[in-house]
């Protein structure tokens, strides 16, 4: 059965080539779109996942992290008086003008934290450390964004709403969905540069549990103690933003239905390369019957083709979305293809070709034997 498979197969190679080209393009469309969902997912929560933080505390009704809201710093007093609260550390996310150092505007995310607090700092370090934050108009940017910026090397200075600022490090990875780059500076320089925030107000406060407190059991005490604010532990304060961004916004539903017509397209050209080489072969077909192969056999058969055509285009194709995947490093869009996704692929590849069979063994299931003996 194997071998009648194979030789149908490679019987017409344009043909072949043609189903191969179906799979291979699919696949790669599939994965890159899925891609891209990861990737941007993981990007618009990037900063939370990394903060080091067990609970977020985010004035009423804030849905994600680039859109936090103010609040007075009283609120962060009544959080430290609650038991079980290691610290709890103020913390900024306000967008602001970046001047390049050739007179060109951009808009940045200043990032404004305590440079002594192991909570919300950058992470993945080229240059620089945390630490220099603590000098006056200091600021941590990601290579990433070094030509949007402006700057080629450690020590230059910029503006910052005005205000003067100089790059005393790098990050590496380190993505905004917004596109506008997140800059980490000193919680005292942030409120220099945002004249608008008042020293005694921050956007979220980060905590940290002390050892051995129950997170959950905190989370309920701090919701109870201190009034108009929401209090979410870190992974929901992350798919809240992730689901605002994706789903909200309609940014993920585009993705996902570019994906779903990859799938559909795949499917086409799967279902109609594969009817095509039955037809081909149906008087072969047809001898097979009147031989006495059942209809089991010869289904087998169709399948053992849509098989080996899914395998042989899943191995081109996810060859061709690694290489995709590379390309896309050094751009704007970030692609993930985690081992989970690779291995769906897999099966969703499998699932596409051997769906598409189904086309041809509805019509090898009518083959009259007696055709054979026709002239």
């Amino acid at each position: 059965m194997a071998s009648l498979a194979w030789r149908n197969l490679f019987h017409d190679k344009v043909r072949l080539a043609v189903t191969l080209t179906g799979i291979v393009f699919s696949v790669v469309l599939i994965v890159v779109q899925l891609g891209l969902f990861v990737g941007f997912t993981t990007t618009t929560s990037a900063v939370i996942d990394h903060s080091g933080a067990d609970l977020w505390v985010t004035a009423k009704g804030v849905r994600n992290f680039d859109a936090g809201i103010v609040f007075p710093e009283r609120k962060r007093h009544q959080v430290l008086s609650v038991p079980g609260v290691d610290r709890a550390e103020p913390y900024l996310v306000v967008f602001a003008r970046w001047k390049r150092p050739d007179g060109a505007d951009e808009v940045i995310e200043v990032v404004g934290l305590n440079p002594d607090a192991p909570l919300g700092g950058p992470w993945d370090l080229t240059a620089g450390s945390v630490q220099d934050l603590k000098r006056a108009d200091t600021v941590i940017i990601d290579e990433f964004y070094k030509d949007k910026l402006g700057i080629k090397q450690v020590g230059q200075s910029v503006e910052i709403n005005g205000g003067r600022a100089r790059v005393v490090g790098f990050t590496s990875g380190i993505r905004s969905f917004t596109t506008s780059p997140f800059v980490f500076t000193s919680l005292k320089n942030a409120r220099k540069y945002l004249p608008d925030i008042g020293e005694d107000q921050q956007a979220f406060i980060l905590v940290r549990a002390a050892p051995g407190a129950d997170v959950p059991a905190l989370q309920r005490a701090l919701a109870a103690k201190v009034a108009d604010v929401d209090v979410h532990t870190t992974a929901e304060f992350a798919r809240r933003t992730q689901f605002y961004w994706m789903f909200t916004t309609g940014a993920g539903i585009a993705v996902l239905v570019a994906a779903a017509m990859g799938l559909v397209v795949g499917v086409v050209v799967v279902a109609q390369t594969i009817y095509a080489t039955t037809m081909d072969h149906l008087r072969e077909f047809g001898t097979l019957k009147a031989m006495g192969a059942s209809n089991g056999y010869i289904y087998r058969v169709i399948i053992k083709q849509a098989v080996i055509s899914a395998v042989l285009g899943y191995g081109l194709g996810m060859a061709v979305s690694a290489g995709v995947i590379r390309l896309s490093e050094g751009g704007g869009a970030i692609i993930r293809m985690p081992w989970p996704m690779a291995a769906g692929m897999f099966g969703v590849t499998l699932l596409m070709c051997i769906g598409a069979s189904v086309v041809s063994i509805r019509k090898v299931t009518s083959i009259d034997p007696a055709m054979v003996f026709k002239t």
